[in-house]
């Protein structure tokens, strides 16, 4: 037994560093229509991401017209509850949760979706809806043999996450929503509108990185992550993500 499994870890982190350079080597390949800066985050947070014990896959939905992206435990530890994170608008798996994916991988089964059009998942279906979205994300995860998780949601993963729960029944076990307007009455929406200012949609589709400052400034509490990020280094990301994101919506 002791032998077999000092046999297991050096195959371990060879399989894991063999995927590691084809996630490099996938990442350069794009170099010459997406900004270098770009990639180097998305490869560190991917490496990252590996050294928290997950991995990348795809599941093919709807005989192959939808296809959701997921990064998931590797290695899948049965004392441990599996969680599911949902990112908000305009993110995605890695950029919304990797200040927490270390800690709570260490507890839980993690696996963290990208929404439909964030990320690497996308649909030929013309469907938009919270209940598409979470109706493909709920099928994903039986695919990958997850029948059984908790939900942890923000913004607009919250109405997601909340939708997933109406679908997946017994299946989910707890639901935490955060930051998200689900109990908000039009009112009370209108009334936040009004306190903004600005057109919501040149927020949460931003064109410049001022209005990204402006959008984080409203959504973050205490610490601003883009304080000294430097503008051509946010318009890059807008043209890389956002962009796509708003040809798509």
């Amino acid at each position: 037994m002791a032998s077999s499994r000092l046999l297991h870890l050096p195959s371990f982190y060879l399989s894991t560093t063999i995927h590691m350079l084809k996630n490099l080597l996938s990442r350069l390949r794009t170099l010459h229509r997406t900004p270098f800066l770009v990639i180097l985050v998305d490869i560190f947070l991917s490496l990252y991401f590996w050294s928290c014990g997950l991995s990348p896959c795809t599941v093919d939905l709807d005989d192959g017209q939808t296809t959701v992206h997921f990064w998931g435990s590797t290695h899948r530890r049965s004392k441990k509850p599996y969680l599911v994170l949902i990112h908000g608008y305009g993110g995605n798996s890695k950029c919304q949760f990797w200040a927490q994916v270390g800690c709570l991988s260490q507890s839980f089964n993690v696996f963290i979706p990208d929404l439909l059009f964030f990320g690497k998942s996308h649909t030929l279906s013309p469907q938009r809806s919270d209940v598409f979205q979470a109706t493909c994300i709920v099928e994903g995860l039986k695919k990958l043999g997850v029948d059984k998780y908790s939900i942890y949601a923000i913004s607009y993963g919250g109405f997601v996450g909340y939708r997933m729960a109406e679908i997946g029944g017994d299946g989910v076990e707890k639901v935490v929503i955060v930051s998200t307007g689900i109990g908000c009455t039009d009112e009370q929406k209108f009334e936040q509108l009004r306190k903004i200012g600005r057109n919501p949609l040149e927020l949460l589709l931003p064109e410049k990185p001022q209005d990204l400052r402006v959008l984080v400034n409203l959504s973050i509490y205490k610490f601003n992550p883009f304080k000294l990020v430097p503008s051509f280094f946010l318009q890059q990301f807008i043209d890389s993500y956002a962009g796509f994101e708003r040809t798509k919506w």
